[in-house]
């Protein structure tokens, strides 16, 4: 794929999803900022991962809910690489209850974590790309933004809010040659799914055309397709990484 980008800053990329789509970013060319909140030695780790298959890469250390704490890393990234090419809002956390049970605190914290931090994170994105007229942002929301989900009330208000805000921001971006698009994942093998029972996992998979999980793999080729100038005509868009469970 092609980049006109030199960079990436990808919040929640230490582990998960985001950690491969760090190295598939890496593997394309692109130097990677690996954010993360805590545990160091992850993000270390994978900076090392990325060197010694010679790629470029940085770790930067924020909480992507912290408005001061996001805008200082944006900060340091255009004062050392000369500009920031593309972002990835990966960050995100699940606080799962019922919705009769679920406090106001349990509501919001979710929020923060993800809707708020990509709103923080699109828009100081959007004022640092328009220096150049050139940009692309991808945010991770999920199909629980889609469809809803028993028990992810939070989150999914935290990802359907964050699939109408990428639109909103692509009709004020695009005039400046910089786009926001979502990728919308559906259920993907990562720590998260691990721990499930085989009994669990395949009353899942009997609801998948495609009938198995997705690979962290397969939605980090989609951010780079999305990111790179293959799909440079395409923003306001959702992409779904699901094997067909929601369409």
């Amino acid at each position: 794929m092609k980049f006109s980008g030199t960079n990436v800053l990808v919040t929640g990329g230490s582990r998960g999803i985001g950690a491969e789509i760090c190295k598939t970013l890496a593997d394309f060319g692109l130097k990677v900022w690996i954010n993360y909140r805590s545990k160091p030695e992850l993000a270390d780790a994978l900076k090392d991962e990325i060197e010694k298959n010679g790629g470029k890469a940085a770790v930067v250390k924020f909480d992507a809910s912290n408005e001061d704490e996001f805008i200082e890393a944006i900060n340091l990234i255009v004062q050392t690489d000369g500009e920031l090419g593309y972002l990835v809002n990966n960050a995100g956390i699940t606080n799962d209850k019922l919705a009769l049970r679920m406090k106001t605190e349990d509501f919001m914290s979710v929020i923060d974590a993800n809707l708020k931090s990509a709103f923080i994170g699109s828009r100081e994105a959007l004022k640092v790309m328009s220096k150049k007229r050139f940009g692309s942002v991808v945010n991770i929301a999920s199909i629980v933004g889609e469809m809803g989900n028993a028990g992810q009330t939070n989150y999914a208000a935290s990802k359907g809010g964050m699939i109408a805000m990428s639109k909103s921001f692509a009709k004020e971006g695009a005039s400046r040659n910089i786009r926001f698009n979502c990728i919308t994942p559906g259920f993907i093998q990562t720590e998260m799914t691990e721990v499930l029972s085989q009994d669990v996992k395949d009353a899942y998979v009997t609801n998948i055309p495609l009938k198995r999980l997705g690979d962290p793999k397969e939605v980090a080729n989609s951010v780079a397709f999305l990111l790179s100038d293959y799909a440079s005509y395409i923003t306001g868009d959702v992409l779904k990484v699901n094997g067909g469970l929601y369409m």
